[in-house]
């Protein structure tokens, strides 16, 4: 039998600002529950996380405001595009994830969403947001890090 080459994850939509107006203290892979329309517009990368972030409601997670557009070729069945969708995780992860979401300041948000084994999942970061002045203090410490890596390149 031959072996299948394994499948990374290659991110059908990320959401850059979030890292940007986060700091990320932990991540958590979830599945989503789909309709038929919904997973083919995000084959086709037809996905918006910008806005987008997640919330505990009766022991469920939910993701609210990720807009998946409507599939070309939907007619009547087509989705709405920014209805909430229920993610799948298991029990002691929810309990995990509510108990750190009770802090004050601390949120879910979605990174990146991708394929894995057919399924669509999607990267949920808990975050605490960032204030301007650790903003600027990021960039600079990136701007420092590229500034070394040049000199660095030079020497060899």
């Amino acid at each position: 039998m031959a072996k299948t080459k394994p499948q990374h994850a290659q991110p059908l939509a990320q959401n850059k600002k979030a890292r940007h107006d986060y700091s990320i203290i932990a991540t958590f892979e979830a599945g989503m529950v789909l309709t038929g329309t919904e997973i083919k517009s995000i084959r086709a990368r037809r996905i918006n996380l910008k806005d987008g972030f997640a919330q505990i409601r009766n022991g469920e997670v939910w993701l609210l405001n990720v807009h998946i557009s409507p599939y070309a070729q939907g007619n009547q069945f087509n989705h709405d595009p920014l209805r909430n969708r229920k993610l799948l995780l298991h029990k002691k992860e929810i309990a995990q994830l509510a108990k750190q979401v009770s802090d004050k300041g601390i949120t879910l948000v979605p990174l990146k969403v991708y394929l894995k084994q057919g399924f669509a999942k999607v990267l949920l970061g808990v975050g605490k947001g960032k204030r301007d002045y650790d903003k600027r203090e990021t960039i600079k410490r990136k701007d420092q890090e590229r500034q070394i890596q040049r000199t660095l390149k030079n020497f060899d």
